[in-house]
């Protein structure tokens, strides 16, 4: 993105002139430069919150090197030219470690200024390999898993559990994160003997219509097995309705960023929906700790997680902890060396790597959630036959 990188690079040049606050000796200092306005709110905030549920455990049990930690915010606002403002000023309030909102878009202003004062950081969930080194710098990491993974695991899921043979590719031009769940889908399904694609198109997540791709769906000679259709919120939910208002029944296949029954009031009776999740908040997840964390996460904010992009922000404040404690210090350098040593780390939420190469995962064990008749529950799981190479990830 053109504009992204001018705006980066003057955020390079201008934390060169901004002094953090000194150290305290007594604390530790996390900040978060996140959306706590604006529709990407919907998915820092969650994350935000289980990560405050991490911390706290952590000050508890005696803190990190018997330090407590503190936190300090500012509101990106869910704008780009916000979230660099919102980065400088974690940082002028001397954070140790900047973390930046679930999207790669709206959350690299503030990794780049975080990058530039030579800080680490994490965004809480954003699942483009750009929020990471290839688009930020070699300190700043993301918590969650790549939406090429998504992709990926949905067509190789389909086509060996649902025997899907056709597939349809719509894609939502709008973000990194969309791309790259088209990315990992079109990784997968040549590997997928039989398999083929019977069409493609793409729209824009403000689009209010798309009949036009209907139409080219349904002048297809039979309908698809399969619709892989790579969105986000908000404009998901409008597509959803337009395809399965058309009277188009075929599966529909999506990534993490539309999980959670919050939104599907709008599309009544949904059914033949499918997505992968880190983590099932409907109360079936098959790991009993998760759904002991489920209850924590209520009795903490007073409502059930939303989503599966709660998850990440505790596993991002758990890897991080675990990197100062063994580095003894919470040194840039020190840290990034501890966690790029992490290789099957074990959280809450499924095993993390990451490496020199990768801050990222290219692997992942998903739930696979269905909806049917407008309630979604978990009926299977599935990991890709193989991680997706990084010169993968990059096409």
């Amino acid at each position: 993105m053109k504009t992204l990188s001018k705006l980066g690079l003057a955020l390079l040049s201008a934390t060169a002139l901004v002094t953090p606050a000194l150290a305290d000796d007594d604390k530790i200092i996390v900040g978060f430069a996140t959306a706590e306005s604006g529709f990407m709110q919907g998915y820092d905030k969650p994350a935000q919150d289980a990560a405050m549920i991490r911390i706290k455990e952590i000050n508890e049990a005696g803190g990190l090197l018997g330090k407590q930690i503190e936190v300090v915010n500012a509101d990106t606002k869910t704008d780009r030219a916000e979230g660099a403002k919102a980065g400088l000023s974690v940082i002028d309030a001397g954070a140790d470690m900047v973390v930046v909102s679930c999207d790669y878009d709206f959350g690299a202003p503030a990794a780049l200024a975080a990058e530039g004062a030579g800080l680490p950081s994490f965004f809480l969930c954003a699942e483009s390999i750009k929020a990471g080194i290839q688009g930020v710098g070699p300190n700043s990491f993301s918590a969650s898993v790549l939406a090429a993974v998504q992709g990926a695991t949905m067509a190789e899921w389909s086509y060996t559990k649902k025997n899907a043979r056709t597939y349809y590719r719509l894609l939502d031009t709008w973000t990194e994160y969309n791309k790259g769940i088209c990315d990992g889908f079109d990784y997968m399904l040549p590997k997928l003997e039989g398999a083929s694609l019977v069409g493609e198109d793409t729209f824009k997540n403000e689009d209010a219509s798309i009949a036009a791709q209907i139409t080219r769906i349904k002048s297809l000679p039979a309908e698809p097995d399969a619709i892989m259709l790579c969105t986000m919120m908000p404009g998901a939910v409008s597509a959803i309705k337009q395809i399965r208002a058309a009277g188009i029944n075929a599966m529909i296949l999506n990534g993490s960023g539309v999980d959670g029954s919050y939104w599907q009031s709008a599309v009544p009776d949904l059914s033949n929906f499918y997505v992968p999740v880190q983590g099932s908040v409907y109360g079936d997840d098959p790991n009993p700790e998760v759904t002991k964390f489920n209850a924590k996460y209520k009795e903490a904010t007073g409502a059930d997680p939303s989503t599966q992009y709660v998850y990440p922000g505790y596993v991002m404040i758990d890897v991080w902890a675990k990197a100062v404690e063994r580095a003894g210090t919470t040194e840039t350098s020190a840290v990034v060396a501890e966690l790029e040593k992490m290789k099957d780390e074990p959280t809450l939420f499924g095993p993390r790597t990451f490496t020199s190469e990768l801050h990222h995962q290219n692997s992942a064990k998903y739930l696979i959630v269905d909806t049917e008749k407008g309630k979604p529950a978990v009926v299977d799981s599935w990991t890709i036959s193989a991680p997706i190479p990084v010169a993968d990830l990059m096409k």
